[in-house]
Parts: C-alpha cells; structure tokens; sequence
C-alpha cells in the first residue's frame, strides 16, 4: 500500500476511535449504526412489552395495552346481575361480582325459580322468574260449629260433630243444626245455618221459642 493510503488509514482508525466505525472486507470503512431500543411499558412493577396486555393491581376492572405511544388503558364495565340472585360473590382478583346462586329466598329458605311450595297449611306460593316469592293465602270460611277441630296438612278448621250452635248464651249446651231442639218441655230452639245472616255474622248462638203459660220440669230448669 503506498505510503499515502497508509497515512489517511491510520488518520481514519484515530478519528474512529471516538466514533462506532467497522471495516467492510475490502477495507472500506462504514460507520455502525446504534443498536435499536424496543419500547417497552412499566406498570404494576412490571415490564411490559409492546402488544402485552395487563391488568392494573390498583384496579381490577382497568385493562391496559402496552403500545408504542404508552400505555393504552379501559375500564370494564360490569353487566348487570340476575334480578332473581340471591348470592353474590366478589372475589379480590375479580372485576365484577358472581351470581352464585339464583331463585327465591322466603322466610330463610331457598327455592329454584318456578318451583311451587306450600310453607304453610293455608299459603301456595310460586318462585316466580325475578326473584320474588308470591303466595296465596287461603281465606277459611267461618266454620258451621262452634267447636271446631283442626287437622295437621289442613288449611281451614273442620267440624267433625257436624253443624252446631251452642243452646244459649250460657254456652253450656250444645245442640246440632238443623230442625229445630227441644232443649226442655217449653223451649224450642234452632241454630242458624247458612241460609241465616246470623251465620255469616259468626252468631253461635240458637233462636229460640218459649211456649206460652209453660214452665218446665224441675229437673229439666237445672239443665
């Protein structure tokens, strides 16, 4: 190599010296370029790179994408639960509440939604779709005696002597309905029955008649 390219090559190995150079296989000098940084996004203590997504620690409900200008962040919104819900779970790592559970809750018992259930004698309920229990209640008559038994399983009171009424208002005595009683050698006496506005008003009381210029037996006054 004559004396002169040696010179500049040694100039140009100097001067590279303070600068990224290389050599090409001829011997060509080329200046090298820096190496390429990739953007990268840091939140939650983390490194993320670009196209990575990521939950936020501080907000469960925020995603975020890592992208070349930043961080890309939405919130979610959480949908709307069952109205027949009855058990809600929310879970720490969890954006949103969990239905775990749907149906009826009446008087702290739980029913599947259109499932029909007597909780008492006199109620028919049905766990309709949205939740709510609803119930008939059954409306007993006033029963056509005055004692009346009631019978386990069994809504309304029955009357197992039959129709009755009590004789008088001492209550001491109680006669059946329909034709009219004797209740001693002077007296006569009814109970109302159903034809009567007395029944429905729940008089257990009977009508009765006393034969005139009549007086009873010794033995029958005492009862």
């Amino acid at each position: 190599m004559p004396w002169g390219q040696r010179l500049l090559l040694i100039l140009a190995v100097l001067l590279c010296s303070k600068a990224a150079c290389g050599f090409s296989v001829a011997g060509q000098l080329h200046q090298q370029q820096p190496p390429a940084t990739e953007s990268t996004c840091e939140a939650n203590g983390s490194v993320y790179y670009l196209g990575e997504w990521y939950f936020l620690d501080s907000d469960h409900c925020t995603q975020c994408e890592c992208t070349a200008e930043g961080s890309a962040c939405a919130r979610t919104e959480c949908t709307s639960l069952p109205a027949a819900c009855i058990h809600v779970s929310h879970y720490p790592s969890d954006c949103c509440p969990r239905c775990e559970k749907i149906g009826c809750e009446y008087r702290g018992v739980v029913y599947d939604l259109g499932h029909n259930f007597q909780p008492t004698e006199c109620e028919q309920c049905t766990c309709d779709t949205d939740g709510i229990a609803r119930c008939l209640v059954a409306d007993c008559a006033p029963p056509p005696c005055v004692n009346p038994v009631y019978h386990p399983g069994k809504c309304c009171p029955e009357c197992q002597e039959g129709p009755n009424c009590y004789a008088d208002s001492s209550r001491s005595r109680v006669i059946p309905a329909g034709e009219p009683v004797w209740v001693d050698s002077c007296t006569k006496c009814r109970c109302h029955d159903g034809q009567d506005a007395g029944y429905w008003e729940g008089n257990r009381l009977a009508s009765c008649s006393r034969l005139k210029n009549c007086t009873p037996e010794p033995s029958e006054a005492q009862n």
